[in-house]
């Protein structure tokens, strides 16, 4: 089987960035993690790319280090860009000029809840079932074409730790499996 290569965008813990990196270990995953981007040169999940010797790039605020990353991309001939907990929204130029697959994964079934502090807007509306999407990314914030939805039912004593906690369980078989969906087409 020839593998894709993957970029993965992070800015914290990198709990998805483990579990995919984990999952491209196996024979039949259709990726190999080539980079890791980080808005955050102290981000903890940076660790996971070190421990499996995955090179880094801390992309700054700055327009010349976002052209510097596009070249790096395409040098490392990166097939699919993979949002994992990446906290900054791209900018349109970067959406346009890598002009292939760029994923995201979000913490509920979208469209509901787009944007941030999804837990507690799911609790304050009594919503019966939460989970997790992913989508393609566009220039929209969270509203690319879905590539699937996981959920679970919400229990009368969740919180938002739970559900957040629930929710990141389901996140990992789901990216994967939309991973391995996107890249069949490519």
């Amino acid at each position: 089987m020839v593998k894709k290569n993957a970029c993965i965008f992070i800015s914290g813990n990198g709990t998805n960035l483990r579990s995919i990196i984990l999952k491209s270990r196996e024979y039949n995953f259709p990726a190999n993690v080539r980079l890791v981007v980080s808005n955050r040169k102290k981000a903890l999940g940076l660790n996971y790319a070190k421990k499996w010797s995955i090179p880094i790039f801390i992309l700054k605020k700055n327009p010349i280090s976002e052209i510097i990353l596009l070249k790096t991309l395409k040098e490392k001939k990166i097939d699919i860009v993979i949002l994992a907990g990446y906290m900054k929204i791209l900018s349109k130029k970067f959406i346009r000029a890598f002009d292939k697959s760029i994923i995201n994964i979000h913490p509920s079934l979208l469209p509901k809840y787009r944007g941030l502090n999804t837990f507690a807007r799911v609790l304050r509306a009594n919503e019966k079932k939460t989970g997790c999407t992913v989508h393609y990314v566009n220039e929209k914030l969270d509203e690319g074409k879905i590539i699937l939805r996981k959920f679970f039912f919400i229990k009368k004593n969740d919180t938002i730790n739970s559900l957040k906690t629930k929710t990141h369980n389901l996140e990992y078989r789901a990216y994967s499996e939309a991973i391995y969906k996107t890249l069949r087409g490519l």
